[in-house]
C-alpha cells in the first residue's frame, strides 16, 4: 500500500511542477457575440433575455464543477453553502449507497430535484438520490435558493436544484481519472466519453460513464477506530465477542469468558466449565467501530442519449434517456446475537452448556450473549434507474405575437436489490442452542439427552471465544437476505407562454401549464424478514401509489421603464393548483418584484406559498421493529426522579411505585435502548406541509469594478404542519408529563410498568422557522501581465433555526448545534480563486463550516477549514491534464465532514 500511496502522491506533485514550469504563454481571452436568445431559468416559466430574475438562484457551470476533483455531483452540491446534512456515501450504519441535497438543512424531502427542469425520481421517502445522475452528463447546475411550489408543486420548500444535461455537443471527448488519499486507501477511478453530432435539423449526444469508488475503513483511521475518539473501553459494546452469561446480581452477575481459557472435551470443539469464567467488566467490552466502513464503497455505470430534431422549421422532437446502475455496500460488525434481542436461551442439555447435569451443574438454561465476529454483517445494494423523456416544441404567431409552447411525456423508475448477510435465522438458532451431545466423536443436536439426531442441525456454542465459532456453524446459522424495492413516477405536460399585450414599459407576458403525474412505489422484504424470523429488525412490505392534476399560471407585468428612479420595475405573479388522488388540493401562490432604481443596482423580492406532500413511506410504510433508545419519565431512578406530579401521573396510570426501568444498555436518567422491539409504520390520514418563504435582495455590478457582481439575499421559511415521528421519550413525555391521552394509546406496559410496545409514527405536527442571509461575490480582474485571476465566494449565514413539536411547546434552538450526524452550522462559505495564464491555469478552493455545540455534553466542536488545490495544463493536441489534492491541511471526521487525511488525484481529457 505504501508503494501505491507514494507513486500516485510523487506523480501527482511532479505533474504539479511541471506544470508550473512549462506555463511561458501570455493567457488570451476569446470574445463571443452576446446570446439575446430568451431563455427559461429555473423558479420561471417565462423565457426572457434577462438571466437575474427576481429570485436568486446560484449557477455552478461544467468548468466549476471539474475543478473539485470529485466523481459524484453530489459530493460537488453537498459543498454550496446553502446544503445543509445530507446523506451521502460516508454513512456507513443507516446509509444505503444514495446521497442527497438539503437546502436549508430542512431536510433533503423539501428540496425539489430537476433534470432539465423535469421533475426526477425519488425514493419512499420522497428524497432524490443524486448518484442516479452521473456528473459525466452535466452542463451546469442551478439552485433556485427560494420556496417555488407555485412552480413546480410539491417538495419545492427549501428550493430546487436543476441539473441541466450537455447539448448540442459537437465532437468527442474522453475523461479518465484516478485518486486516493495519502494513506493508500479510498482509490477512485473515473471514465466517461461523450460524442455528439449537429446538424441544421438537429442534433444527438451520447454519453457513457463509469465510476468505482473503493472503501476506507474505520480501522485506518485513529480518529475512527473507536466509537467515541479518546474514550476508550467504557464506550464499547458490552455485546462482548467471547462468550458471556448474562445473570441478574442475585444469581452472580454476568460472567465473561477468560482470556486464554481451557476448554474441556472435543479439542476442535471444546466446551467451557464454569470454573473458566470470570465476572464481566467492560474491559471485556467489544471495539464494534473498527469493523465498519468509515467511507463506503460503490460502482456506477451509466448510459446517457439526448437529441433533438426539427420535424418543421416551428416544431421540434426532444427526447432524453438515461440508465444508471449503482452498486454500493456497507459493512457492520458481527451481529450482537444474544437471548435478549432473540428471546432463544442457551438449553441446560446443550453440550456447551457449563450448567449441564453431565458436568455436575443443575441443568439451567442459560442467557447468553456472542458477538459474530466471524462474519460481519454486510449490505449491498443493486439500484437501477431507467429515465425517458419524448417530447414536442415549437413555436407560433398569433396576432401578430410569438408564442412557445411544449408537451412532453417523462418516466422515470428505480429498480433496488438489497442482499443482506450477517443476520441469524431464528429456527436455526433455537435448534443449534438445544440439547446436544457427542456422538461418534462429534458434537450433534439431539432431540433429547440420549434422544434421536437431527439431521442437519449443527450445535453452536455462544459461549466460546472470540474466532471460535466455526464456519459450518456460520454457515448453518447465518441466511441471505434479498430484500426489494421500486419507485416510479410518469407524467404528462404541456406548457405555453408568450406575450399577451404592450404596456408602456414593455409586453405583459405569461407563461401556463398542466400536468399529470402518477406516484408509486414499494418495498418488499425478504420472506424471513417479514416473519420475523431473523435476529434483526422485522418489517413489514410498503406499497401505494397515488395521482394528481396540476395547473398553474405565472405572469410578468412591467410596470415602469427608464424613468428616474426606475429604469426596471416590474412585477411576477404565479399560482399552481393542484388536486391530489389522496387527500385533497391545494393551491400556492407567489408574489415577486425586480427593481432596478439605477443600471448597477437590482433590488428584488418575493413571498411564497410552499407545499410537500407525504411520501409513500410517510402514508403507507408497513410495521417494522425497532430497538430505539429512550429514557422513561415513570422510572424512580430517570429524569423525573423526585418530580411528585409526574410520577404521580405513572402510578395513577397503573406503575408500580418504585419501578425502575430495565434497558438493554445505559441506565439511569440517560435511559438506554429498549429491551423489546418497538413498532414503526405509515400514516395514510397524514396531510401536506406548508411553508411561507420571503426573500429581499440585492445585485450590485458596479461600473467602476467591470468584472465584479455582489449579491446579498435575505431568506426566511416559516414550516408548518410539518410530517414528523415523536421520538419514544416525546410520547412518554406528551403522555404522563403533559397529560395528552392519545399518546398514551401509543405504547402499552407489562405488570412490573416496563413498555414492551410502542408505535412510532408520523403525524402532521411540527413547526420550523429558518431565516438567514445569503453572499455571494464574484470578480473577475482585468487581464494582467501574469495572467487573468477570478475570486468567487459563496456563502451563508444562518441567523435563526427553531423547531417545535406543537404550538403549545417551547421553541428548540437549532442553529449552532450538532446533533450525531446532523450538524446545524451558522456560517458556511467557500473562496476560490482561480489563476489562469496561457494553456495553464491553478485554482485554490477555502471550504468554512462554523463551530458547534454538542447538543449532549454540550462540548464544543471547533470550526474547521479545508483547503482544495488544483492545476491543470492545456496540451497542444487538444488535451488537458489535471491534478490536484484536497483538504490539504485540515484532519477531522464525522459523516458530514470530509475523511481524514489528504486526498490526491489526477484527471486527463482528451477532446477530438
Amino acid at each position: 500500500m505504501n508503494c501505491k500511496t507514494n507513486k500516485l502522491r510523487d506523480a501527482v506533485v511532479l505533474a504539479l511542477i511541471a506544470s508550473a514550469g512549462t506555463a511561458t504563454a501570455q493567457a488570451q481571452e476569446s470574445s463571443s457575440p452576446t446570446n439575446l436568445d430568451r431563455i427559461e431559468v429555473t423558479g420561471s416559466r417565462i423565457r426572457s433575455v434577462d438571466v437575474e430574475t427576481s429570485q436568486p438562484v446560484f449557477v455552478m457551470d461544467r468548468q466549476a464543477i471539474e475543478k473539485q476533483g470529485l466523481t459524484s455531483v453530489a459530493d460537488v452540491l453537498q459543498r454550496i453553502s446553502a446544503n445543509g446534512a445530507g446523506l451521502n456515501t460516508n454513512f456507513n450504519n443507516g446509509g444505503d449507497g444514495s446521497s442527497t441535497i438539503s437546502l436549508r438543512n430542512l431536510g433533503s424531502e423539501r428540496t425539489l430535484v430537476l433534470v432539465n427542469g423535469r421533475r426526477w425520481v425519488a425514493n419512499l421517502s420522497g428524497s432524490v438520490d443524486l448518484n442516479t445522475i452521473p456528473a459525466a452528463i452535466i452542463e451546469r447546475v442551478e439552485v433556485l435558493k427560494d420556496g417555488a411550489s407555485s412552480f413546480y408543486g410539491s417538495d419545492a420548500i427549501a428550493g430546487v436544484v436543476n441539473l441541466i444535461t450537455r447539448s448540442d455537443f459537437d465532437g468527442a471527448e474522453a475523461n479518465a481519472y484516478i485518486g486516493q488519499y495519502d494513506k493508500g486507501d479510498g482509490q477512485r477511478t473515473a471514465f466517461d466519453a461523450t460524442v455528439g453530432t449537429s446538424s441544421d435539423r438537429g442534433n444527438l449526444v451520447i454519453s457513457l460513464s463509469r465510476v468505482k469508488e473503493d472503501q476506507v475503513l474505520a480501522k485506518d483511521r485513529a480518529i475512527s477506530r473507536e466509537p467515541y475518539f479518546g474514550l476508550g473501553s467504557a464506550y464499547y459494546s458490552s455485546y462482548s465477542a467471547n462468550g458471556k452469561i448474562n445473570a441478574p446480581a442475585s444469581a452472580g452477575g454476568n460472567l465473561a469468558l477468560r482470556p486464554g481459557a481451557i476448554g474441556s472435551g472435543l479439542a476442535s470443539n471444546p466446551y467451557y466449565g464454569i470454573d473458566q469464567y470470570v465476572p464481566y467488566t467492560s474491559a471485556f467490552n467489544y471495539n464494534y467501530a473498527a469493523d465498519n466502513y468509515l467511507a463506503t464503497p460503490q460502482k456506477r455505470s451509466a448510459l446517457f442519449a439526448q437529441g433533438s430534431y426539427n420535424l418543421t422549421d416551428s416544431i421540434t422532437f426532444k427526447m432524453d434517456a438515461l440508465y444508471n446502475e449503482r452498486r454500493s455496500a456497507q459493512q457492520l460488525a458481527g451481529f450482537p446475537l444474544s437471548t435478549i434481542n432473540t428471546g432463544i436461551s442457551m438449553s441446560g442439555d446443550s453440550y456447551f452448556n457449563p450448567y449441564n447435569t453431565a458436568y455436575g451443574g443443575d441443568g439451567r438454561d442459560v442467557s447468553w450473549t456472542h458477538r459474530l465476529t466471524e462474519a460481519a454483517r454486510l449490505y449491498d445494494q443493486n439500484s437501477k434507474t431507467s429515465h425517458v423523456y419524448l417530447g414536442l416544441d415549437g413555436f407560433f404567431e398569433f396576432s401578430g405575437r410569438q408564442f412557445n409552447w411544449d408537451v412532453g411525456y417523462a418516466f422515470n423508475k428505480t429498480n433496488e436489490v438489497e442482499t443482506q448477510v450477517g443476520d441469524a435465522n431464528l429456527l436455526t438458532l433455537e435448534s443449534s442452542l438445544g440439547a446436544s451431545e457427542v456422538r461418534d466423536g462429534k458434537v450433534v443436536c439431539v432431540t433429547a439427552p440420549g434422544g434421536a439426531v437431527i439431521d442437519g442441525c449443527v450445535p453452536f456454542n455462544p459461549l466460546s471465544p472470540q474466532g471460535a465459532v466455526s464456519k459450518e456453524m456460520l454457515d448453518y446459522l447465518l441466511f441471505t437476505a434479498h430484500n426489494t424495492y421500486q419507485y416510479r413516477n410518469e407524467a404528462v405536460t404541456a406548457n405555453l407562454s408568450g406575450e399577451l399585450f404592450e404596456l408602456p414599459a414593455g409586453w405583459l407576458s405569461f407563461a401556463a401549464g398542466y400536468e399529470h403525474r402518477k406516484e408509486s412505489g414499494y418495498s418488499s422484504p425478504d420472506a424471513f424478514i417479514a416473519n420475523g424470523l431473523t435476529s434483526g429488525n422485522a418489517f413489514d412490505p410498503t406499497s401505494g401509489a397515488y395521482s394528481l392534476d396540476d395547473a398553474y399560471l405565472e405572469v410578468l407585468v412591467p410596470v415602469l421603464k427608464d424613468v428616474p428612479g426606475a429604469q426596471l420595475l416590474e412585477l411576477s405573479l404565479a399560482t399552481r393548483f393542484s388536486d391530489y388522488s389522496n387527500f385533497g388540493n391545494t393551491t400556492n401562490s407567489k408574489f415577486g418584484f425586480k427593481w432596478k432604481p439605477f443600471d448597477e443596482l437590482l433590488v428584488r423580492g418575493n413571498w411564497a406559498e410552499g407545499f410537500r406532500a407525504p411520501s409513500i413511506t410517510n402514508l403507507y410504510r408497513g410495521a417494522s421493529d425497532s430497538f430505539v433508545q429512550y429514557s422513561d419519565p415513570c422510572s424512580a431512578n430517570g429524569r423525573f426522579a423526585g418530580d411528585a406530579s409526574v410520577l404521580g401521573a405513572c402510578q395513577a396510570a397503573g406503575v408500580p411505585a418504585g419501578f425502575i426501568a430495565e434497558y438493554n444498555s445505559g441506565g439511569g436518567a440517560a435511559g438506554g435502548q429498549t429491551i423489546f422491539p418497538f413498532t414503526l409504520g405509515g400514516n395514510p390520514n397524514l396531510t401536506p406541509e406548508t411553508s411561507t418563504s420571503k426573500t429581499l435582495g440585492l445585485v450590485y455590478s458596479p461600473a467602476w469594478a467591470t468584472g465584479l457582481n455582489v449579491s446579498l439575499d435575505w431568506w426566511s421559511i416559516d414550516l408548518e404542519n410539518r410530517i414528523q415521528s415523536f421520538t419514544a421519550d416525546a410520547i412518554l413525555d406528551k403522555c404522563y408529563v403533559d397529560g395528552i391521552s392519545s399518546y398514551c394509546s401509543l405504547f402499552t406496559r407489562r405488570a412490573d410498568g416496563l413498555v414492551t410496545d410502542m408505535f412510532i409514527g408520523p403525524i402532521n405536527a411540527g413547526y420550523q422557522e429558518v431565516e438567514g442571509y445569503d453572499l455571494t461575490v464574484k470578480y473577475r480582474m482585468p487581464e494582467t501581465s501574469v495572467g487573468t485571476f477570478a475570486f468567487t465566494l459563496d456563502s451563508t449565514y444562518v441567523s435563526k433555526n427553531r423547531s417545535r413539536d406543537s404550538k403549545n411547546d417551547d421553541w428548540e434552538a437549532l442553529n449552532g448545534m450538532y446533533f450525531e450526524s446532523d450538524p446545524y452550522w451558522r456560517l458556511r462559505g467557500n473562496l476560490t480563486t482561480d489563476w489562469s495564464y496561457g494553456d495553464f491555469s491553478a485554482s485554490w478552493m477555502i471550504r468554512y463550516r462554523s463551530g458547534l455545540t454538542e447538543d449532549i455534553s454540550e462540548g464544543r466542536l471547533e470550526s474547521i477549514t479545508y483547503h482544495d488545490l488544483q492545476m491543470s495544463y492545456n496540451l497542444p493536441w487538444n488535451g488537458t491534464v489535471r491534478v490536484g489534492a484536497n483538504n490539504v491541511f485540515a484532519n477531522s471526521f464525522d459523516p458530514q465532514y470530509d475523511i481524514p487525511g489528504r486526498y490526491m488525484y489526477m484527471q486527463y481529457t482528451q477532446r477530438f
